[in-house]
């Protein structure tokens, strides 16, 4: 049978990014998949516009439940093999998930699969994005795939704006850490408990998508900054790394030192229940 694909998108306000990001899912995704929305409190039209969606599961909450709670509600309600959390101020392009899912089956030991980006940090990123207007986006990404067919790379982490993971993982490590929030580190603390399960991370190198980047923290009028600050001292406590919140935003840190750590996997530590 062919694969079962549950895009798990979570919104709250910012529609016109929302509407483009799944104009192009349509747009370019021949496989079968469904939409699972998860819709923190929006006020501006956009839970009118998610129940016109085809092929979509809503979920509404009356308060912003941020990044992580958001994300785990759709994974319990997502009937796919495969989950892909993407970010609604993205927009994808040709052969996006095509290409994520063939690296995702191409070996057992890869637990999630990203692609490169522009607006993204760490190995993720592309620098030299040439494009300017919409328009020009998927010529860029088709000759970005073209020019780095088959290729990938094993990175430290991956960002939380596309990820695609086998629902397996779940049963493996559990789902992301709500203590994060309104959002930031839980990607982090989601990669490195699948390292440390003793799995691997994999950025699709022929795999380009656009990213806004913070369009939800700037829309809503969230101090991103703040945000990012508070959750670093969280996983940096978590993690007993040592250094204050301040100190890892700042200037980063090792994730497979923590991995080496870490290891093995131990479910009393390691695994997030969902609530």
């Amino acid at each position: 049978m062919p694969a079962f694909i549950s895009i798990v998108m979570l919104t709250r306000n910012a529609l016109n990014y929302t509407k483009e990001c799944i104009e192009s899912v349509i747009r370019h995704t021949p496989e079968h998949f469904e939409f699972v929305f998860v819709d923190n409190g929006s006020t501006d039209g956009t839970l009118d516009y998610l129940q016109s969606v085809p092929s979509s599961k809503l979920i509404c909450n009356e308060v912003n439940r941020g990044f992580a709670a958001g994300n785990n509600q759709g994974i319990a309600a997502a009937s796919g093999d495969y989950i892909c959390l993407l970010n609604n101020d993205t927009v994808v392009t040709d052969g996006w998930l095509t290409r994520l899912l063939a690296w995702l089956n191409k070996d057992p030991s890869i637990a999630i699969v990203g692609p490169r980006s522009n607006n993204v940090a760490w190995a993720q990123r592309v620098n030299e994005v040439t494009y300017r207007e919409p328009s020009e986006m998927d010529g860029f990404a088709f000759h970005w795939a073209f020019r780095h067919k088959d290729q990938g790379f094993f990175p430290h982490k991956l960002i939380g704006h596309c990820m695609l993971f086998h629902k397996s993982l779940i049963t493996r490590i559990g789902v992301l850490d709500e203590r994060f929030f309104p959002g930031n580190y839980e990607d982090d603390d989601f990669c490195l408990r699948a390292r440390i399960s003793g799995k691997i991370l994999w950025v699709a190198n022929d795999v380009y998508i656009h990213h806004y980047g913070g369009s939800t923290f700037r829309t809503n009028q969230t101090n991103y900054a703040a945000s990012a600050l508070n959750n670093a001292n969280k996983f940096a406590h978590k993690w007993s790394l040592g250094i204050s919140g301040f100190e890892l935003d700042n200037y980063g840190y090792n994730p497979s030192d923590i991995v080496e750590r870490e290891k093995p996997f131990r479910p009393h530590r390691h695994y997030v229940p969902l609530k």
